[in-house]
C-alpha cells in the first residue's frame, strides 16, 4: 500500500462520512469473482452504489472524482445534487470519468489498460487525495501506486482476514462466539471429514471469497443430491472445483428458529482508531434464503448491544493487524437461556450492502451514531431506516431515472428536507434496462421507516 507520512498524520482520524476537505477518488470497481457477479440482475449498475459520496460535496473544501464503466445519467447526478445547499458550486467540484466500456471486465482492470485515461485522472487530482475502492484488490493497489495516492481500504496482504477462513481466525482471537466449524478446506477428503465431524443433519459450506450470500451451499448429510446452492444453476462438481481453487469453510447449519441475521458496519481510520458505525438487521432471500436483499437500521434491541460489542472487539483486532477503511461483519442472533446470543458469521473487508444506506442516512440528516444506545441521533431525534437493493418491476423498465424520481416526488415519497425523513434512491442506472432500483427509507421511528418503505415499493414497483 502507498505510504504518505504527512498525509497519514494529517488525516489520522479520516472518515469519508465526515469530510471537510480533500479529494475522494472513488473507484467502485466490482473486482470480485465474476462468475457469481454475472448472475446479479443489473450488476453493472452496482458501480453506482457509491454515488452517495456525492453528498460529501456539501462541504466546500471537498472534491470528488468518480469513475465508472459507463456514463452516469446526468439526471442521476442532478438527483444527488438536489440534496445539497449549492448544487452549482458542487458541480464545479465533481469530475466524472467514464470508460464507456462494455463491462467485460472489472472497471479497474479496464482503466489500467488506458494510460491516457489514467493521465486524465492524475491531472484532476489537486492537493490531498485518497482512493476509495468498493473492494480492494491488487488492481486498485496498482492504480493507487500509479497515481501516488493513498488508499482508504485494507491492503491486499491482509485480505485473508476478510475470507471466511480468516474471519474464523479473527473471531477466535477476539473471543466472540461462532458456529462450530472447520476452515481452510480444499480437498474432497477434507470436505467429507468436516461434514461428518459436525453435528446435525445439515451443514453449510461457504467459499472463502463468496459475497452477498453467493458462494454458499447447504448440504444434507444423508443425501448430497439435496444440496441447496445459493447460486442458481450451480452443481456439486463445479462447486468442489471452486473449493479447491478458492478454499472454503464448513460449519454447522444453525437450525434454531427463529434465527436473525444482524450485521455491523465499522471503520478503522489511517491512525488506527477502530469504531463501530452501525448495526443492522439484514433482509435475506434468493435461492436458499442467504442472498442479501436489504437491511433495517438499527438491529433489534434484543441483540443490538451484543452485536455491537462483538463487532467492536473484532474491529480492534483488525486495527492491530493494520486494516484501514470500511468493512462489515455478519452475525447470527438467536434466543439463548439468558437473553440472545450473537454468533460471528463472516467478515467482509470491503464496502458492503449496508454502507450506502448508512451513508445516505448520515449525509442527508447529519445524524451521528451513539454507541451507548446503538441509535443514529440527529440532535435529540433518533433516525431509523429501511433499505433495499431489489425493487424491480416490469412497469419501470424502459423509463429513465429522472422520470422515475419526478414520479416519486409527485407521489409524496421523496425526501423532506425540513423533517429529514423520506427516501434516498440508488441503483437508478438499472431502471431503463432492468426496471430495478434501490432506496433507503428514513423515518423518525421504526414504524415510520417501515411504512414509508412499504408504500414506496407498492407505488413504484407494485405489490
Amino acid at each position: 500500500m502507498i505510504t504518505n507520512i504527512p498525509f497519514g498524520e494529517k488525516y489520522a482520524g479520516l472518515s469519508i462520512f465526515e469530510l471537510s476537505e480533500g479529494t475522494l477518488v472513488v473507484v467502485p470497481s466490482l473486482s470480485l469473482p465474476q462468475d457469481e457477479l454475472r448472475r446479479i440482475t443489473g450488476a453493472r449498475s452496482y458501480e453506482e452504489r457509491l454515488l452517495f459520496l456525492l453528498l460529501t460535496l456539501r462541504e466546500p473544501g471537498v472534491k470528488v472524482i468518480y469513475l465508472s464503466s459507463a456514463p452516469v445519467d446526468p439526471d442521476i447526478v442532478d438527483y444527488y445534487f438536489g440534496f445539497l445547499p449549492d448544487p452549482d458550486d458542487a458541480a464545479k467540484r465533481l469530475t466524472l470519468i467514464s470508460l464507456d466500456d462494455p463491462w467485460s471486465q472489472p472497471l479497474t482492470r479496464a482503466l489500467l489498460s488506458r494510460p491516457d485515461t489514467i493521465e486524465h485522472l492524475r491531472s484532476e487530482i489537486d492537493g490531498d487525495a485518497w482512493l476509495v475502492p468498493f473492494v480492494l484488490s491488487e488492481l486498485e493497489e496498482e492504480l493507487a501506486s500509479l497515481l501516488s495516492v493513498p488508499l482508504y481500504g485494507p491492503a491486499t496482504s491482509l485480505s485473508y482476514f476478510g475470507s471466511k477462513s480468516g474471519a474464523r481466525e479473527v473471531g477466535h482471537e477476539a473471543g466472540v462466539p461462532m458456529a462450530r466449524g472447520f476452515c481452510d478446506i480444499r480437498t474432497a477428503l477434507e470436505i467429507q471429514e468436516a461434514i461428518e465431524a459436525l453435528p446435525g443433519e445439515r451443514v453449510i459450506v461457504k467459499l472463502n471469497d463468496g459475497y452477498s450470500g453467493l458462494g454458499n451451499a447447504i448440504v444434507t448429510k444423508a443425501d448430497r443430491s439435496r444440496t441447496s446452492f445459493s447460486l442458481a444453476g450451480e452443481t456439486w462438481g463445479n462447486f468442489t472445483t471452486k473449493i479447491r481453487d478458492r478454499g472454503a469453510v464448513v460449519e454447522e447449519f444453525i437450525e434454531h428458529r427463529p434465527l436473525y441475521y444482524p450485521s455491523a458496519l465499522a471503520q478503522i481510520t489511517p491512525g488506527g482508531h477502530a469504531q463501530v458505525l452501525a448495526t443492522h438487521d439484514q433482509v435475506l432471500g434468493g435461492n436458499n434464503g442467504h442472498v442479501y436483499q436489504g437491511c433495517t437500521f438499527p438491529a433489534a434491541p434484543e441483540y443490538r448491544a451484543e452485536v455491537g460489542a462483538s463487532a467492536d472487539r473484532i474491529a480492534r483486532v483488525l486495527a492491530e493487524r493494520g486494516v484501514v477503511g470500511l468493512f462489515g461483519m455478519d452475525f447470527f442472533a438467536l434466543k439463548a437461556d439468558a437473553g440472545y446470543a450473537a454468533l460471528l458469521c463472516e467478515i467482509n473487508l470491503r464496502i458492503g450492502g449496508t454502507t450506502h444506506p448508512f451513508g445516505a442516512a448520515v449525509l442527508t440528516t447529519g445524524a451521528s451514531y451513539d454507541p451507548a444506545t446503538g441509535l443514529l441521533m440527529a440532535g435529540n431525534q433518533p433516525k431509523f431506516y429501511t433499505a433495499t437493493d431489489n425493487c424491480a418491476s416490469s412497469c419501470l423498465r424502459g423509463r429513465n431515472p429522472g422520470e422515475v424520481m419526478r414520479t416519486a416526488e409527485r407521489l409524496g415519497v421523496g425526501f423532506d428536507a425540513e423533517r429529514l425523513t423520506g427516501n434516498v434512491f440508488h441503483l437508478l442506472g438499472a431502471i431503463p434496462e432492468h426496471g430495478k432500483l434501490g432506496f433507503t427509507s428514513i423515518g423518525d421511528s421504526r414504524e415510520e421507516a417501515d411504512e414509508l418503505h412499504a408504500l414506496t415499493r407498492r407505488l413504484l414497483c407494485g405489490p
